[in-house]
């Protein structure tokens, strides 16, 4: 933001769109939620962009400045994506005004909303300069205008199209029957919903789901993505491994390490089936948990983040059915046809220990995570010594 601009906005009264604060407490748990109340009313309301304006007071407009320490990007990002669904995208600037420093709090128009906040289950919007609860018809409204609500269609900030594996684009163009060009590039990205266009600034940025699936270096932006191996049993490798890439390119990897890990004996290819399906299956909002494989000679665990629901049955499950725009990409780029027997994974991960103990299904709600626990390599009868 240029200083234009910030003077225009301290120019400004308080509304929907704006507010101002002589400072913001991220560290207490009635700072945290404060914040997220904010920043949710100010998403929901319409307007395009909104700002939280930090080191002002918001009666008089005298510049008070901040103490930059005080205020991280990375924390606020952590505060909301893990208070807020579906995650709202803004970015921190600290700007030099009247030599002092201020925090301008840039809340992206979004195409997810209505925002809500997730410990309480309310959703907020901003009457003039004032907080509140959305109404019934508000909701409806905001329901009905935005009825896609697929969070792999929110925009990530300050990430570009320079990120894109342009060869994993054209790939995916190509088995649709299209022919991706300069000419139609931006028109074919944005009608994919790889990229969004910010409405304020006409510039682009990628969504969480192109991200994930056509960028080697999505962890540049959404940090979150990888997976972190753990692994007890074999000497030769490191003990924790972080494999990171496009959502296809960290299938491959696990798999090739795990091979490298396991047993020669051991059903790996079970493994993989629970890795696979963590990958597409994963509550990618959850922003402040990765996918894990921790690797014991008494078991191996894969963790994913994000609950299932339960099916009819007492001992089954139903995958909810998240992130099935990234699935139809996936399917379609995926040479090695992993993904087309969806939902039949749990009765192959059973059926391959068989032989050797129970796989185990543990459904957390109070840790928002899933595991499948697999017997360990000591269960593998002749397997041979590592």
């Amino acid at each position: 933001m240029d200083k234009k601009k910030l003077y225009n906005l301290l120019k400004k009264e308080e509304g929907p769109k704006l507010d101002f604060k002589q400072f913001l407490d991220i560290y207490s748990d009635g700072g945290k939620k404060e914040l997220i109340k904010d920043v949710c009313a100010i998403a929901n309301s319409k307007g395009g962009r909104g700002y939280i304006i930090i080191g002002v007071e918001d009666k008089t407009k005298d510049i008070i400045g901040i103490n930059v320490d005080d205020l991280s990007e990375e924390r606020i990002q952590q505060i909301i994506s893990s208070r807020c669904e579906p995650p709202i995208p803004i970015a921190l600037e600290i700007l030099n005004y009247n030599n002092k420093k201020i925090g301008v709090l840039s809340i992206y128009d979004g195409h997810q909303k209505p925002y809500q906040v997730r410990d309480n289950g309310s959703f907020y919007i901003r009457r003039g300069s004032t907080t509140d609860t959305m109404r019934k018809q508000e909701l409806v409204s905001a329901f009905q205008a935005n009825m896609s609500l697929n969070s792999e269609l929110c925009s990530i900030v300050k990430s570009n199209i320079e990120a894109l594996n342009m060869n994993r684009v054209k790939k995916y163009f190509n088995n649709q029957k299209l022919d991706i060009n300069n000419d139609n590039k931006i028109m074919l990205l944005e009608s994919a919903s790889i990229i969004n266009r910010d409405r304020e600034t006409n510039e682009y940025c990628l969504t969480l789901g192109g991200l994930l699936v056509f960028s080697e270096i999505n962890n540049l932006f959404i940090s979150h993505n990888f997976i972190r191996v753990v692994n007890k049993v074999n000497r030769r490798y490191d003990k924790v491994i972080f494999i990171k890439g496009s959502l296809i390119s960290i299938i491959d990897k696990t798999e090739a390490l795990l091979k490298e890990i396991l047993p020669e004996d051991y059903p790996t290819y079970a493994v993989l089936e629970g890795v696979k399906n963590a990958v597409l299956y994963r509550d990618y909002t959850v922003f402040t948990k990765e996918i894990e494989v921790i690797i014991n000679n008494t078991s191996v665990v894969v963790v994913s983040p994000g609950t299932l629901l339960r099916g009819k049955g007492v001992k089954s499950y139903n995958y909810i059915r998240r992130n099935m725009w990234i699935y139809e990409k996936l399917i379609t780029l995926d040479d090695k046809n992993r993904f087309c027997n969806l939902g039949r994974g749990f009765i192959k991960m059973k059926k391959a220990f068989r032989k050797y103990g129970k796989v185990i299904f543990v459904n957390s709600p109070l840790y928002n995570n899933f595991k499948v626990i697999y017997p360990g390599i000591k269960n593998i009868k002749n397997i041979k010594n590592i």
